[in-house]
């Protein structure tokens, strides 16, 4: 009795879907259990870092002096940032946004993970949105570094699941090829120096105050 090998979806090169036709747009790559899950988990990490700014936001419009429980210290707190401009660029809260943008990473993890292939104009589409996302994201942290001079810690929740989905989501528009895994391994090694930056921009930017907790 001899029986088949099972190997990982991501590991092979992408089947050529008769049903999805020929064209870039219409193909539908194959993905991964684990890509999915992964995908998954970073959608409701991000819904439920966007929900609860949501909540929080609500109970200090209901009360003006509630603080909220990711008010921790002068540099981490949410109600300084909350109450800005910023928090509300389009005119109304950004974790509104955030919301809606996870329910869809959710959706998209939760069909990866049972394995329903998604054509690769469903993975443009994420990507460019979550490209904006993340544009938005790096915007919104200058604007907190530079601007309000304080954090949000559910923002920052945000801030590391976002460039995650985004390589992700464009890791999915490549045809697995020698140069598609280069960019791809290239785009992961792009990921932690991102993290680097901001992390010693808001060691630099808050020093003072970092200095008197040692």
């Amino acid at each position: 009795m001899t029986t088949d090998a099972v190997t990982e979806p991501d590991a092979t090169p992408e089947p050529v879907d008769a049903s999805a036709g020929s064209s870039w747009a219409g193909f539908r790559p194959s993905v991964g259990v684990g890509t999915g899950i992964a995908v998954l988990v970073l959608g409701i990490i991000g819904f439920v870092a966007s929900s609860t700014l949501t909540i929080e936001r609500i109970e200090l419009l209901i009360d003006p002096n509630y603080r909220p429980s990711c008010s921790i210290n002068p540099v981490l707190s949410c109600g300084s940032v909350m109450v800005t401009e910023q928090a509300r660029l389009f005119g109304f809260p950004n974790p509104l946004i955030g919301i809606a943008a996870f329910s869809v990473i959710i959706v998209t993890g939760a069909l990866a993970t049972g394995r329903v292939s998604l054509p690769r104009w469903y993975w443009l589409g994420q990507t460019i949105f979550t490209a904006l996302g993340f544009v938005f994201v790096n915007w919104l942290a200058f604007e907190s570094l530079y601007s309000i001079n304080a954090l949000c810690p559910y923002c920052m929740v945000v801030w590391t699941v976002t460039p995650i989905i985004l390589i992700i989501s464009a890791g999915r528009l490549f045809a697995e090829t020698d140069r598609a895994r280069e960019i791809r391994s290239w785009l992961w090694v792009l990921l932690p120096i991102w993290y680097v930056i901001v992390i010693m921009l808001i060691g630099i930017q808050f020093w003072d105050y970092w200095s008197t907790l040692f």
